[in-house]
């Protein structure tokens, strides 16, 4: 083996710029290959980002105003959800995992010891955060049951709030800020990243809280609600809005009264545009590669011209075609691999060098963020490259030991 080993260094020195061209071929392969797929995934991930801290199954539904006159009912009458809805259909409709209501008013001004912050002011019960659970809270808690059992008069605030009324490295929990003329009791902040930071810009109390503070009742704005594991959730968009529709009179046409929005679609969307770019990616990549094998393969027909002599002599002296092909695959093998795995860790370096500049920079780049490649897609890769490399020396090898020493003796 070791024999055999240095055998093959030496012929590889004894050919250098062919042997430099052939493993450029197929490190330019390996490496472009690794640099668009760490781009396509950089890409992905800032798409990704850009929904926000929202599960991706999460369905939401609003009212509006009606666009159809229906069983008497006026053109343009406003729809008014309440908590009634969201129990009719926890009771009516099957594979609801969780859903919460949710009452808000749209302005509100938040004071602290002089400072002031607009911000939105949302009545929540405790399903809510549990529902949009990827929401991170930095400091404090959640709001839970007890705060809405008991009309606590406290408020869990987005960070962009908190930045607007506590200096820097003040923890706001515990703190007490007013809304309106009522002083609340900060539990907790939290960071939504939502329309780019803008859902930050909100303050969250208990439901009952919020109902006593405006007089709201039993009035809410909006339903969320997650299906259960394996349900369908477009199909239960239909059936919950469909129910909802019967419930205030709005016809069945009729998609301005009753509105909804399921994260599941334009989830579906991105990804599948993604594993179309994907596709082309590997397209792309795997043709460059081609470029570096059919290198390789004709420098084997090469190599296995210029040795047919010596092929001959080893036969003559009792070299089987085993040891003939095992060393001149072993050739092909060694410069798919060392190039491969070159073009391997320079991509993934430079992949690492990218990320760790935008990161140190504070970079925002729309639609594009940390540049990875995955793991087992790249050890993928070099394998593939190893076995195709192998397969395209495989026919000059076999043919070479196929050469009888008398015909290898007359060869020019």
């Amino acid at each position: 083996m070791l024999d055999g080993l240095q055998e093959i260094l030496y012929t590889l020195r004894q050919n250098k710029l062919r042997t430099m061209l052939t493993a450029f071929g197929v490190f330019w392969g390996i490496f472009m290959l690794i640099l668009l797929l760490g781009f396509g995934r950089g890409m992905q991930n800032g798409v990704m980002n850009d929904f926000g801290t929202d599960v991706l199954d999460i369905i939401m539904i609003w009212s509006g105003d009606t666009s159809v006159a229906y069983r008497g009912r006026a053109l343009a009458r406003r729809i008014q959800f309440e908590q009634e809805d969201v129990e009719a259909i926890r009771q009516q409709i099957p594979g609801v995992r969780m859903i919460s209501g949710e009452s808000s008013t749209s302005n509100g001004t938040v004071t602290f010891e002089g400072k002031n912050s607009n911000a939105g002011i949302h009545g929540i019960p405790d399903e809510y955060f549990r529902i949009k659970e990827d929401v991170p809270f930095y400091f404090g808690r959640k709001p839970n049951r007890l705060d809405d059992d008991e009309i606590r008069k406290v408020v869990v605030i987005g960070t962009a709030v908190a930045e607007r009324l506590f200096p820097p490295g003040v923890d706001p929990v515990g703190k007490e800020v007013r809304i309106g003329d009522v002083v609340m009791k900060v539990t907790g902040t939290f960071y939504d990243k939502r329309n780019r930071g803008r859902a930050s810009e909100r303050v969250f109390m208990p439901q009952s809280t919020f109902q006593k503070l405006y007089g709201s009742g039993r009035q809410i704005n909006m339903i969320w609600l997650r299906p259960e594991p394996g349900v369908d959730g477009f199909e239960l968009e239909e059936k919950v809005v469909e129910l909802l529709k019967r419930r205030h009179d709005v016809a069945p046409q009729d998609n301005r009264g009753i509105r909804s929005f399921n994260m599941a679609m334009p989830a579906q969307r991105v990804n599948g545009l993604f594993a179309g770019i994907t596709i082309f990616i590997w397209f792309v990549g795997l043709g460059t590669l081609t470029a570096g094998i059919v290198g390789i393969s004709n420098i084997m027909i090469i190599t296995v011209k210029e040795r047919t002599r010596e092929i001959g002599i080893r036969k003559a002296l009792g070299a089987t075609p085993f040891s003939i092909v095992s060393t001149l695959l072993l050739e092909s093998a060694l410069v798919t691999t060392i190039a491969g795995y070159v073009g391997l860790v320079l991509g993934v370096g430079l992949l690492e060098l990218i990320g760790l500049a935008l990161r140190s920079a504070g970079a925002q780049m729309p639609y594009f963020m940390n540049p990875e490649v995955d793991f087992r897609i790249a050890i993928t890769a070099i394998v593939l490259l190893i076995a195709v490399g192998i397969l395209a020396g495989l026919a000059p090898a076999v043919r070479a030991a196929k050469i009888t020493p008398i015909e290898a003796m007359r060869a020019e």
